[in-house]
């Protein structure tokens, strides 16, 4: 809640600044840590509800510039240990879009900017991410199926890692296949390499 309000804040007072936020900041609370189970455990750790609404809000109105996943597999075993030993972090790369398209109530256009050419053009990798489909510029894409639904089955992610706090949840958005410059990396779900 309070960082939004800070980019806000310094936006106002003509600073260039980004922002972003992840899934599992605006989909999940701190109360989910209650239960001490290490998948929660993510840093910066799970806030507020007002903080995830506050996260959503930002998103929506563009204060916030991107979505990223913070991707962070951990072996099962590190996962495991007792709450305070086991390291921060969840996946995220697989759930991302789903997540963003099931939880936020944001047109498809608007999450996949906030997903593509937004981060793209911060990270001044717009020349080959998040540009055109045309001749000439790097085959780098995602076919996605945003009606499609399905269930988080973590056994069944291409990720070694299972470690997901959102098993068994029903998300609405798959991507389909991937390409990068060219080269299949995911086809029908499944990871090529």
């Amino acid at each position: 809640m309070g960082s939004v309000a800070m980019v806000r804040a310094a936006r106002a007072n003509g600073l260039a600044v980004t922002a972003e936020a992840t899934p599992h900041h605006f989909t999940l609370t701190h109360a989910a840590c209650a239960g001490f189970d290490p998948v929660f455990k993510v840093n910066p750790p799970l806030r507020t509800e007002a903080d995830v609404a506050a996260i959503r809000a930002g998103l929506a109105d563009g204060a916030l510039d991107a979505i990223a996943t913070d991707h962070a597999p951990h072996a099962q075993e590190a996962k495991e240990q007792p709450f305070d030993q086991a390291p921060p972090g969840m996946l995220g790369l697989e759930t991302a879009l789903a997540l963003a398209l099931t939880e936020l109530d944001l047109p498809i256009e608007q999450v996949l900017a906030l997903m593509s050419w937004r981060p793209a053009a911060i990270a001044g990798l717009r020349a080959a991410h998040g540009g055109p489909l045309a001749p000439g510029y790097p085959a780098n894409l995602c076919v996605i199926d945003p009606a499609a639904q399905w269930t988080v089955e973590p056994s069944l992610l291409a990720s070694r890692s299972r470690n997901t706090p959102y098993a068994g949840r029903t998300l609405t958005g798959r991507v389909r296949h991937t390409l990068l410059f060219g080269e299949r990396v995911v086809i029908d779900g499944e990871a090529q390499r």
